[in-house]
């Protein structure tokens, strides 16, 4: 079917509020490329949101999911389990950086793994209150809605959230919000909302994703850490975006060297299979009763060979140096175009997670500018994302294993779209 029929078909029967505003339908896809119905091929800077670090359909995973599809499909691992999912707990206890000896549920969703990190947390303490951070984002059911900081597309229409959730700062320099006054800002929440002996958890972002791909510091994550553990509070760690290798090390609070209580991911840990996972201290992850964490396709076969498939193929094919290496092009770039456009402003990386500003003339942040290049990117061929708490950020997300031919291809779009745009600008202003 052509990008007519399909567009005809998704107006009269997909829901308006999850159908995409874009006309392209994807037909077939290979490392960072993408073409659809109409054969159009696509650069592909997005990866799914953040999903194919290492890239659409890797040969590996794909030959582990087909072998599983040969043997077992499903049978909910309740009711009988199944090689693949002690196998992937096993290796996700071993390289995840949390407190102690690892024990891992998995799930299916960035957001399921986030409820289930509460739920956990919860049984483990005795307690009910969580604080989160400005800026987060944590997934898109009721509980991870009410944990989300930032309020615009997420929960604008669905009425009360659920409560006992509670809000600090996030250390956003550039928002003029140092280390020092997101500590204070967390301990005027103890005050004012959430007693820290009735909390149960504090959840963070290492790096905001849908909050602008700002980087908590060290010393932040440590006096974090410090607090938590005066107050015998769990921190939990959300690497659902910025896991698996986008910043340049398996997990973004590894820059840090601080170990959480608990963590949960998803997105890449499938390389486009629908699997996440909570992984947190043996006590705590045991903390609930029997058969109280799950679901029916949690941890699904397939999925699970996804897993364990992508975690060969960062062994063999030095993922974290490719993520690095990209992440200084992106850098480099970036400060090029700082030099050149006066719009562009705050570009950031902490491996090859990536981003920038856009701002009008008078430094505001600019959600037009940023609309209108990644309007025109697509219309181009390239996939664009923008983010922030303004709408003003440009996120980079494109597979690492992206080629130097394909990566450059993709910058250059941009280069020429920002110098059309400025050009544009000052001749309306002439």
């Amino acid at each position: 079917m052509t990008n007519a029929e399909l567009n005809e078909l998704k107006q009269r029967y997909v829901a308006s509020g999850a159908a995409s505003p874009d006309g392209h339908f994807a037909d077939r896809a290979e490392n960072a490329e993408v073409w659809d119905a109409d054969g159009n091929r696509f650069i592909d800077f997005a990866g799914g949101i953040g999903v194919l670090n290492i890239g659409h359909r890797h040969p590996k995973v794909v030959e582990a999911v087909k072998a599983q599809l040969d043997r077992v499909m499903h049978t909910c691992q309740t009711v009988m389990p199944y090689d693949g999912y002690v196998r992937v707990a096993e290796k996700l206890s071993r390289i995840t950086p949390v407190r102690g000896h690892g024990k891992v549920m998995l799930a299916n969703s960035g957001a399921e793994a986030l409820e289930n990190a509460v739920k956990v947390a919860r049984a483990a303490t005795g307690r009910s209150s969580v604080i989160c951070f400005s800026g987060g984002y944590h997934g898109r059911t009721f509980m991870t809605m009410a944990m989300n900081g930032k309020v615009a597309p997420y929960r604008t229409d669905f009425g009360p959230m659920p409560g006992q959730v509670y809000r600090a700062p996030y250390p956003v320099k550039s928002l003029g919000i140092s280390d020092e006054d997101a500590i204070e800002g967390l301990k005027m929440t103890f005050k004012t909302d959430a007693n820290p002996q009735d909390t149960a958890a504090i959840v963070i972002e290492p790096v905001l994703g849908e909050g602008g791909f700002h980087t908590a510091s060290p010393e932040f994550m440590r006096q974090l850490r410090e607090i938590c553990d005066e107050h015998g509070i769990l921190l939990i760690v959300d690497e659902v975006q910025a896991g698996f290798g986008r910043t340049g090390k398996m997990f973004a609070i590894e820059h840090s060297g601080v170990e959480p209580d608990i963590m949960t991911m998803a997105k890449s840990m499938g390389d486009g299979m629908p699997i996440s996972a909570v992984v947190g201290t043996d006590h705590l992850m045991d903390a609930s009763g029997g058969n109280s964490l799950g679901g029916t396709y949690t941890g699904s076969p397939v999925s699970c060979a996804a897993v364990l498939a992508v975690l060969e193929v960062f062994e063999e094919e030095n993922i974290l140096d490719k993520s690095r290496a990209v992440g200084e092009k992106l850098a480099g770039r970036f400060t090029r175009w700082e030099a050149s456009f006066d719009a562009l402003r705050g570009s950031r990386n902490l491996g090859a997670m990536a981003a920038f500003d856009l701002v009008d003339g008078q430094g505001k942040p600019d959600a037009a500018l940023a609309g209108k290049l990644c309007k025109t990117a697509r219309e181009r061929g390239l996939i664009l994302l923008s983010c922030g708490l303004y709408g003003n950020t440009i996120r980079f997300l494109m597979p690492v294993t992206i080629s130097d031919e394909v990566l450059n291809e993709g910058l250059d779009i941009i280069e020429s779209i920002m110098s059309e745009l400025v050009e544009q600008k000052e001749t309306a202003s002439a």
